[in-house]
C-alpha cells in the first residue's frame, strides 16, 4: 500500500523510543512485532531495560538517561542514517529524557519535513497522575506541539485541555482544543461517557483534521467492549496500531479507528480465554497469566476481521 506520504510501508522506518522488557510486552515489545509483522521498518532505543513490567511482584533494571538517549542518536547520525517516517513514544517518568525526544523529534523533522510523530502523552487514568506532575508542562507545552497524533486516556485529554467531559460535545470541544496545539489526529481511547450500547461497552471518540487545507474534520466515535482484567502493554500496542492503519488509510479515520480498535479486540480476547485457561475456575489471572498473546495474535494483527464499527458524528 503505497501512501501519501511517498513511502511505500515495505521502506517505511519508525524509530520507537519505549521501555523494554525480557519477559512479556510492553513499550518496545507491545509495538516492535505487530509494526514489523505490517511490513515497518522499527529501528526501537529501549527507554528502560527491566526483566518485566512493573505490575510483577518484583522487577529489576536499568535506566536509560537523557544523555544516554543522545549518545545513541548521535551514534546514528554520525552515521547519516537519521531518516525517519515515523516517532513513536510512550511511557516516560523523567523529564530531561522527554525533553530530549522532543529535540530529537525536532531535528529529524528539520531532515524530513513528512515526518510524523505518534505520541501516547502518558500521564494518569481515572483522575490520578501515575507519572511525576513536572511531566505534565513538558508535555503541554513541548510534547503535545510537535506531536502529529496523540492517544490520551480521557484523563489526559482533560488535563492537557484543562476542560471536563461530560458530554459528547464536550469531547468534541476538548479534541478541537487538542487539535489548536499541534496534533492533527486525536484519539481519546477511553471515556467515562455513556455507550449507546449499555454498560457492557466504554466509548472511545477520534478526530482528525483534513490535510487538504480546509480545514474540516473527521469526527467518529467507536463503541468498545469492556473486558474485566488489567492488562500491561495494551496502550503501546493501540499507539502502534493506530500509526500502522492511520499510514495505510491517511484520510479515513473511520476506517483506522475500525482496523485498530478490532486488533485490540482480538489480542485481548485471546489473552483473556489464555489467561483464564491458565489459572482455573473461579481464580482470578496473575500478571504473568495477563501478557498479551501477541505472537499468536499475527493473523489477527496483519488482517483483522472488524469487530467494532465506528460512527461518524460530524
Amino acid at each position: 500500500v503505497m501512501c501519501s506520504r511517498d513511502c511505500p510501508a515495505m521502506e517505511c522506518r519508525v524509530l520507537s523510543i519505549q521501555s523494554h522488557v525480557v519477559r512479556g510486552y510492553v513499550g518496545n515489545k507491545s509495538a516492535s512485532f505487530p509494526l514489523q509483522v505490517l511490513g515497518f521498518e522499527v529501528d526501537s532505543i529501549n527507554s528502560v531495560q527491566f526483566s518485566n513490567h512493573t505490575g510483577y511482584s518484583h522487577w529489576k533494571g536499568q535506566v536509560l538517561t537523557a544523555d544516554e538517549l543522545h549518545v545513541l542518536y548521535e551514534g546514528i547520525k554520525l552515521n547519516n542514517v537519521h531518516h525517519y517516517d515515523y516517532v513513536l513514544t510512550g511511557y516516560t517518568r523523567d523529564t530531561s529524557f522527554l525533553e530530549m525526544v522532543v529535540d530529537i523529534v525536532q531535528e529529524l523533522k528539520t531532515a524530513n519535513p513528512n515526518l510524523v510523530y505518534v505520541c501516547d502523552p502518558v500521564l494518569g487514568d481515572h483522575g490520578s497522575m501515575y507519572v511525576p506532575q513536572n511531566l505534565y508542562p513538558v508535555y503541554k507545552n513541548k510534547v503535545v506541539p510537535v506531536a502529529d497524533i496523540i492517544t490520551p486516556n480521557q484523563f489526559e485529554a482533560e488535563l492537557l485541555t484543562g476542560k471536563n467531559i461530560s458530554t459528547e460535545k464536550d469531547a468534541v470541544e476538548v479534541m478541537d482544543l487538542l487539535h489548536a496545539m499541534g496534533p492533527d489526529t486525536v484519539v481519546i481511547t477511553s471515556s467515562d461517557l455513556p455507550s449507546r450500547l449499555g454498560d457492557r461497552f466504554l466509548v472511545s471518540l477520534g478526530s482528525q483534521l483534513r490535510p487538504d487545507g480546509t480545514r474540516t474534520t473527521q469526527r467518529v466515535r467507536i463503541e468498545v467492549p469492556k473486558v474485566d482484567a488489567v492488562f500491561v502493554g495494551t496502550g503501546d500496542l493501540f499507539a502502534a496500531m493506530l500509526l500502522a492503519w492511520t499510514h495505510h488509510y491517511p484520510n479515513d479515520l473511520k476506517t483506522a479507528c475500525e482496523k485498530t480498535f478490532s486488533v485490540m479486540h482480538h489480542v485481548i480476547q485471546r489473552t483473556i480465554s489464555y489467561a483464564h485457561e491458565l489459572a482455573g475456575p473461579g481464580r482470578r489471572p496473575s500478571p504473568p497469566q495477563l501478557e498479551l498473546r501477541m505472537i499468536q495474535s499475527k493473523a489477527d494483527i496483519e488482517d483483522p476481521a472488524i469487530v467494532t464499527e465506528a460512527t461518524v458524528i460530524s
